[in-house]
């Protein structure tokens, strides 16, 4: 049991050290890119040099709930949800409610949870934005988290 926690611990600190190497390596160039601020989360996307960006609704994503509406992650497992989050996200995010996250710009999920729904996380994790990377989870594990954030505004 001792060496699942060292062996987590560790990588979580290795994938931090990868992620701040990459930003400082790779910069944070923002031109051409928008950025639509929700509370204190926000949503970056890359804009095409003449196109409008797509619309983010319709069947583009697991669910169709109305990004106005919370919802409850329908399609995701919240315990899977919470093995993966706290793997890949709580080193950067506190999922408790009144306790700061350990990267100071990333929010308290469970603080705004009540104002998210699937599609609005969903986006978050597939683009990334702020000092959020692009892609940490995809796939199931992507449904899992999000069933598990909207999860903790209940």
């Amino acid at each position: 049991m001792l060496k699942v926690l060292v062996a987590a611990l560790v990588g979580t600190v290795v994938g931090v050290a990868v992620m701040v190497t990459v930003i400082a390596i790779a910069g944070t160039d923002t031109e051409g890119s928008t950025s639509v601020g929700l509370g204190s989360l926000p949503l970056s996307t890359q804009s095409p040099t003449s196109t409008p960006a797509p619309s983010t609704g319709g069947s583009s994503g697991p669910s169709s709930t109305p990004s106005s509406t919370p919802s409850s992650g329908g399609s995701g497992d919240v315990a899977a949800g919470k093995t993966v989050f706290e793997a890949n996200c709580a080193s950067c995010h506190s999922a408790e409610a009144g306790t700061p996250s350990p990267l100071p710009a990333a929010p308290n999920l469970a603080e705004l949870a009540p104002t998210l729904d699937t599609q609005t996380i969903l986006d978050q994790i597939k683009n990334g934005g702020g000092p959020m990377p692009a892609g940490l989870v995809s796939g199931a594990d992507a449904d899992n988290v999000t069933a598990y954030i909207l999860s903790l505004g209940q």
